[in-house]
Order: C-alpha cells, then sequence, then structure tokens
C-alpha cells in the first residue's frame, strides 16, 4: 500500500522579515491573520491550507522555495489592488491555456522577500 497524500496542509516560505512579509500577504493579497509565534514565526489562511512565514531557520539551502499559484476570481480587479498597493508585475496577465469549460490566465509579482508569486484565474468561457 502507497502513501496517499490528501490535500496540502500547510505552505512555509522562508522571509527575511516578518512584519514586512505578514503586511504583504494579509494586507495586499488579503489572506486571513491567524496568529504570530515569536520570535520568528506568523501564520495566515489560504483557504484550507495554512501559509507560515518564518525566517530563516538553520541551512539555508534547506529553504529554496517553489513558487506558489494563488486562485484569485477577477485578474483585472487584483491588477487594481496590487496597483494601489504600489506592486508591480513581474509579468503580467497573460493567457495560458483555453480549456474545454474555461480559460486559464496567470500573472506573476513578487513578495517583499522576492518570491515568486503567481495569481491565477479560471475564467468561465
Amino acid at each position: 500500500m502507497s502513501l496517499q497524500v490528501l490535500e496540502i496542509g500547510q505552505i512555509a516560505i522562508a522571509v527575511n522579515d516578518i512584519d514586512k512579509a505578514r503586511a504583504f500577504y494579509r494586507d495586499v493579497l488579503g489572506l486571513p491573520f491567524l496568529f504570530d509565534a515569536p520570535p520568528a514565526m506568523s501564520f495566515l489562511m489560504c483557504g484550507s491550507v495554512r501559509l507560515m512565514l518564518t525566517t530563516l531557520q538553520g541551512d539555508p539551502a534547506d529553504h529554496r522555495t517553489s513558487s506558489i499559484y494563488y486562485k484569485v476570481a477577477d485578474l483585472s480587479h487584483a491588477d487594481q489592488q496590487l496597483h494601489k498597493a504600489g506592486i508591480a508585475w513581474e509579468r503580467p496577465p497573460a493567457l495560458v491555456a483555453k480549456m474545454a469549460d474555461h480559460d486559464l490566465w496567470m500573472g506573476f509579482v513578487r513578495d517583499p522577500d522576492h518570491n515568486l508569486i503567481g495569481l491565477m484565474e479560471e475564467r468561465r468561457s
């Protein structure tokens, strides 16, 4: 019998400044804040997945991160909100793929630690 992963429970992102990172994910991306675990962790929710922001702990090689893609309802609205927050697109939203029942749009920004953040919309055709 093989191991069966059901879903993502938590994602950790290594950051340099907890306060700046928390403000970005809470105030710019709109993720609900859960709690801080001093001195070096802050937790937010993204749907059913908990996001942990943490300063580097141990070997820096253990903290390489993959891009995380956040679903949004409307990339045009996200564009307006990012502009208001002074956040520039690394790569502006563009059509990535036409699916049978929707078009997949993606754009990319960077958080305060320069981690690449994907924003995606599954726009019904």
